[in-house]
């Protein structure tokens, strides 16, 4: 664990004030952004005055080589450092020293450059709700040597009551929202699960609703949504009172640039918060991080999963090619980058994106990107048609472990294309409930289950019997519709065979567990082993009843498998270039076998 809390005047400020121990920098310290010469520092202090940032090369802080002091003015509101002139694929020491002598420590590393590669291992969670922290679901992650984690929003849940604000439902003002980040950054029970994690490695982050307000859409007007009545008809709601306040919370309290678009030619995304991101980690891996909130049409209504006429009509409406969720600029700047990605040789592309976009039927589809199927069908053509291979959608939000191959349709009810991408979701981090009891309980309600098959799912003895009962279920949702059954090993026909598919442990499907997903490159292979940790979920109650017996559960693995990637490109490997000949036949020969 890198947070580590110093008293350099512990009695001297404990007299001066008055005996009450103050909590220091309560959410520990955060880099993020980093990329092969830059870094964001973040910081907060519960104490006004300067927090002097350090960062060194060696964890002593012997060779120091900078520091920056930045004024606390209010103990609400972190401060950020942005640091430059930093050397690629080198690890970096930093700390914060408050205007007391508190001190909070963490470490990152720079991505490597483009022309090497020097194998890559990230996270990747989501949805955290602030009382049900520490979050020992992600205890372990803060010990797996990760080069970045990607928090893949709900990182609050602004529009539900926790142990702040009075128990208020709904987040309104700025300092609301500030209490709620600063809530899920704090500890509990003795553990910081969040904070030890940031503190650890890089982070990168977006948003979904909750930062805001559930399902909003930015790109909509606020007449639309009562929630926004604040603000007058004709503002859109990425311009409005409550948004801003949300975003501006968001952005403070994540180690992130706080960027803008310019003049994009397109009002819903000119002058805006962009949260948009690529990065590159060597030939290993391009990341692109996007925001799937802040630019999107209203989202259509729900169909009726019982009548034909109802679903018919949502398919087709939802492949209107006006409707959008991304906005153009962010779709543009997609496309520029995997295309971007394939010409420099990267292997492995990973698109971040909050709503999954493998197809789940078309309950709650309107959240989803199958409720944008026309702009779904452009981003998965593109790749199809560019030939952009090792394509990794990874999303969050619906609070379980969901993989599947990709397929795609030119137009509603026809037949699906396949791509040789896939997607996995992840997380929750803690959720109540999770996906799996979740799905059981809405699909009774809405009539796919009976109670008698309810009461035969809630009676199965295991996490692994019931994980198997909710694919089934969600399949039975995918059937009908021509859709691929979830898994990367029963796929439509013209599905078999683009991705080399290894499962190692579990299923592709863990849905009842809190917890986060690790992927990691292999250095030689460019192998890709992606394993998701998990714990038994847990409830206010539980907390208030055995919170040590919380704090004290350890994240297992509840679902692995390796993917080899579709092309290979000979890239130098720094001090072991004739390794890569070797690893490159014998990944070629374990092609041939499973061909």
């Amino acid at each position: 664990m890198k947070f580590k809390v110093v008293r350099l005047i512990a009695v001297a400020t404990l007299v001066a004030l008055g005996g009450k121990a103050q909590a220091a920098l309560p959410n520990g310290v955060a880099a993020g952004d980093v990329s092969q010469t830059s870094a964001v520092l973040w910081g907060r202090s519960d104490t006004v005055g300067d927090l002097n940032f350090q960062y060194a090369t060696d964890s002593a802080f012997t060779q120091i080589v900078g520091s920056s002091f930045k004024t606390v003015s209010d103990p609400l509101a972190p401060v950020k450092w942005d640091v430059s002139g930093l050397s690629a694929d080198t690890s970096y020491y930093y700390r914060a020293t408050d205007s007391v002598g508190n001190v909070a420590s963490g470490q990152f590393k720079t991505a490597a450059a483009l022309g090497s590669t020097t194998g890559l291992r990230f996270g990747v969670s989501g949805d955290w709700r602030g009382e049900l922290l520490p979050y020992p679901a992600v205890k372990n992650a803060s010990q797996r040597n990760l080069d970045f984690f990607v928090a893949m929003g709900d990182t609050i849940y602004g529009d539900v009551a926790s142990n702040v604000n009075g128990g208020q439902q709904q987040a309104q003002s700025l300092s609301a929202y500030r209490n709620k980040h600063a809530e899920v950054y704090s500890a509990k029970g003795g553990l910081n699960g969040l904070a030890d994690l940031r503190q650890s490695t890089a982070v990168f982050a977006t948003i979904d609703d909750h930062e805001v307000t559930n399902d909003f859409a930015g790109g909509a007007d606020v007449a639309t949504d009562a929630r926004f009545n604040a603000d007058p008809a004709g503002t859109r709601i990425n311009d409005s009172t409550l948004y801003n306040n949300g975003i501006q919370a968001f952005q403070e309290y994540n180690p992130l640039r706080n960027e803008t678009y310019g003049a994009t030619g397109d009002a819903r995304t000119a002058g805006e918060v962009k949260l948009y991101r690529n990065q590159t980690f060597g030939n290993d891996a391009a990341l692109m991080v996007l925001d799937a909130r802040s630019f999107r049409d209203k989202e259509l209504a729900d169909a009726n999963p019982l009548s034909q006429a109802s679903v018919g009509g949502f398919l087709a409406n939802s492949f209107d090619p006006s409707r959008t969720m991304l906005g153009k600029r962010q779709i543009a700047d997609l496309k520029a980058d995997l295309l971007s990605a394939e010409q420099n040789d990267v292997t492995w592309k990973f698109i971040a994106v909050p709503e999954p976009m493998q197809n789940l039927g078309v309950v709650g589809a309107g959240d989803r990107f199958e409720g944008y199927a026309a702009e779904r069908t452009e981003i998965l053509k593109f790749i199809d048609d560019n030939k952009i291979d090792n394509v990794v959608f990874l999303s969050a939000d619906i609070h379980g472990t969901l993989v599947n191959n990709l397929t795609y349709q030119l137009t509603p009810f026809s037949e699906q294309k396949a791509t040789n991408a896939f997607e996995i979701t992840t997380g929750s981090v803690a959720y109540d409930a999770p996906f799996g009891p979740t799905v059981a309980q809405l699909a009774t309600v809405v009539g796919l289950l009976t109670p008698q098959q309810k009461a035969f799912y809630d009676a199965l003895p295991s996490i692994a019997a019931k994980d198997s009962f909710i694919k089934s279920v969600t399949n039975g949702a995918l059937t009908p519709l021509g859709y691929d059954p979830l898994g990367l090993d029963a796929n439509l026909a013209g599905a078999d065979g683009k991705i080399q598919a290894e499962l190692l442990q579990g299923d592709y499907v863990a849905t009842h567990t809190f917890g986060w997903t690790e992927f990691e490159i292999d250095q030689l292979t460019q192998q890709l082993l992606v394993t998701t940790y998990g714990i038994n979920p847990y409830d206010t109650g539980d907390i208030a009843n055995d919170l040590t017996g919380i704090v004290n559960r350890t994240p297992q693995i509840v679902s692995q498998f390796r993917i080899t990637p579709t092309s290979v490109q000979p890239v130098p490997v720094p001090g072991a270039a004739w390794l890569f000949g070797t690893a490159l036949l014998a990944l070629n020969f374990r092609r041939r076998q499973l061909a």
